[in-house]
């Protein structure tokens, strides 16, 4: 039997037990470096399939599967663990028991679909050539992240990682296809945060008060000429600000208004410049109005870079366990993933799995009605198992120097 004939059938085989679990995941999300239950889940899950494992910062864990002889290559595969503060609004009998917290990007797919791959790879374990590290990690979703943790406590060293592989649930893409895209793939991120002081008093007397609303106003208005005027058109580059608060009323201007938002691009270079424009421009329109601007600017996710040669290897696997209609060169994505960090160190790919409804709009991801079609659970782990299987040959593409 060929070997994606017989990954497709134990994952075919597994499917509904796969979908249990997915469904007690979403039902139990829990947020970025609290997830306790789940990491006690995926341990009790491996044990009972005799897979080894370690902990990793702190709620993370790394199980893996290798041959006697440790020959050919170490491949990573990854997963994320943790859930968002939002409140579920589906009516699904499996929606989220926890108030304020849902699996509304997929991480709950995410490990179940792992969970998937680590049976299947057991299962094959004796054609293994080489190591298979499975990396469910903590806290994506809040800076600094997870994956920056896991790297510096050293466990995808010795043997080190030759290359690593994610997904992520994509409800824009329809349920059985992949979406994958070599070269930059995925936005940088930093958070914004600026508060702006002027002198307060009644709004019937502006003439008596420096104006801070004012000025934090006209810092957002002008600050976005940061991506139409001094970026190239040819970067993608997204400013926006999303919360402001003021806390004056009709009729009284505030000594304080405080304003958070976000800078996204795909060249590490301007992005550089862009946090000096930013801070020089919103202190020129503060000074200028007669108000003072505290801005800070934390750092986030870098821009994630899928290796070119890597993820044509992998774009012809796909093609041969899925056909090649079923892949989807996709654009590029303003999101961010603290996965970049993975491929800084490592040559890497980073896809998207379809998780649509056919023929329908599907709730976007970070939204409250969120839906995974769980057709695409066979997929997932089929395809992920298939490709740590056929990458780990001497002739891996390297991308690092």
């Amino acid at each position: 039997m060929l070997l994606k004939d017989e990954i497709k059938r134990i994952a075919s085989d597994i499917t509904d037990d796969i979908l249990v679990k997915r469904r007690y995941l979403h039902q139990n999300p829990e947020l970025s470096f609290k997830e306790f239950n789940t990491s006690a889940f995926i341990k009790r899950t491996l044990d009972e399939w005799g897979i080894p494992w370690i902990p990793v910062a702190d709620t993370g864990v790394i199980a893996t599967l290798q041959d006697n002889y440790k020959t050919g290559k170490t491949i990573a595969l990854r997963a994320d663990m943790d859930a968002l503060p939002i409140q579920e609004e589906t009516k699904f009998a499996f929606k989220s028991v926890r108030q304020g917290v849902m699996h509304a990007c997929g991480h709950d797919l995410h490990v179940a679909s792992l969970l998937g791959v680590a049976y299947i790879l057991k299962r094959l374990e004796k054609k293994i050539k080489g190591t298979v590290k499975l990396i469910f990690q903590p806290a994506e979703e809040i800076l600094p992240g997870g994956a920056i943790k896991i790297l510096q406590e050293g466990v995808l060293l010795n043997p080190q990682v030759d290359i690593i592989l994610g997904q992520h649930a994509m409800p824009s893409i329809e349920s059985g296809k992949i979406g994958i895209r070599k070269g930059m793939f995925m936005a940088s991120m930093d958070e914004i945060r600026m508060e702006v002081k002027g002198k307060g008093g009644h709004g019937a007397e502006p003439h008596n008060n420096n104006d801070p609303v004012v000025a934090a106003s006209t810092i957002i208005v002008t600050l976005q000429q940061i991506v139409s005027r001094y970026n190239n058109p040819r970067t993608p580059t997204v400013l926006s600000f999303g919360k402001i608060n003021a806390n004056g009323s009709t009729n009284i201007i505030p000594d304080t208004v405080f304003l958070e938002g976000t800078f996204r691009t795909m060249d590490e270079e301007w992005r550089e410049k862009a946090h000096k424009k930013i801070k020089k421009i919103a202190n020129s329109i503060a000074r200028g109005l007669g108000c003072e601007c505290n801005i800070y600017i934390k750092k986030g996710y870098p821009c994630l870079f899928n290796c070119e040669a890597l993820t044509d290897k992998v774009h012809s696997h796909m093609k041969e366990y899925m056909g090649k209609t079923n892949i989807i060169e996709t654009d590029i994505w303003m999101a961010s993933e603290d996965f970049a960090y993975y491929a800084q160190n490592f040559s890497s790919c980073f896809y998207l799995l379809g998780t649509g409804y056919p023929k329908m709009t599907n709730p976007a991801l970070h939204t409250s009605g969120l839906e995974i079609n769980e057709e695409c659970l066979e997929t997932s782990m089929g395809l992920m198992s298939y490709l740590a299987m056929m990458n780990m040959d001497d002739s891996l593409p390297v991308c690092l120097d």
